[in-house]
């Protein structure tokens, strides 16, 4: 179900698996791996992100040993992973976005709006550039941006017609771009 380089020697590769394993790690665990994601701790710690159906477990993959597991309420829809690679957002399946510490390793924040309600399992929320929002496309064909250091509901943007799949930033952080069930795809600019 994914798959990922380990850094920057290309000979290396994680690759997770609907069987419960993750090939990297020589693990057997007891959910489907979802998603791989690869963080670099301040410590030079390189860590593997694995993805479960409603956790998301870390790895020194250096030693392939489980350092710490987070437990969440939703099946996990998707992740983003802030550019800094001090945070994880979280889409979950209980119509909610966490951000999660990764130095503490730790859900620090929960968005949530009544109208709000995550679409599929493969919904995928984002970060902008800054990480100062977390962005996400929702069942009522709206997409929701909160306010990641004030924790409030900054804006719902609302063209779309069907329900919102996907949503990604510009890396700039000039526009954003949409899609949704129907195929219909928006760029919005000067956001």
């Amino acid at each position: 179900m994914t798959a990922k380089f380990l850094g920057t020697d290309s000979s290396k590769i994680a690759s997770g698996s609907y069987d419960r394993t993750i090939k990297a790690l020589k693990q057997s665990l007891q959910d489907p791996v979802v998603m791989i994601l690869l963080h670099q701790t301040l410590q030079g710690l390189l860590l593997l992100v694995a993805i479960l159906i409603k956790k998301i477990r870390f790895w020194d993959i250096r030693c392939d040993q489980n350092s710490n597991e987070i437990q969440l309420q939703g099946k996990v829809a998707s992740l983003d992973l802030s550019q800094d690679m001090n945070y994880l957002l979280a889409c979950t399946r209980d119509d909610s976005l966490k951000l999660i510490d990764l130095r503490r390793n730790q859900i620090v924040s929960t968005y949530r709006t009544d109208g709000f309600k995550v679409a599929f399992d493969y919904t995928r929320a984002c970060f902008s550039p800054d990480a100062q929002y977390a962005l996400c496309g929702s069942h009522d064909n709206n997409i929701y941006v909160w306010n990641t250091r004030t924790n409030q509901l900054d804006k719902v943007l609302k063209e779309h017609k069907s329900a919102v799949i996907a949503t990604a930033w510009h890396p700039h952080g000039s526009s954003i771009l949409s899609s949704d069930k129907n195929k219909h795809v928006i760029l919005w600019n000067d956001f």
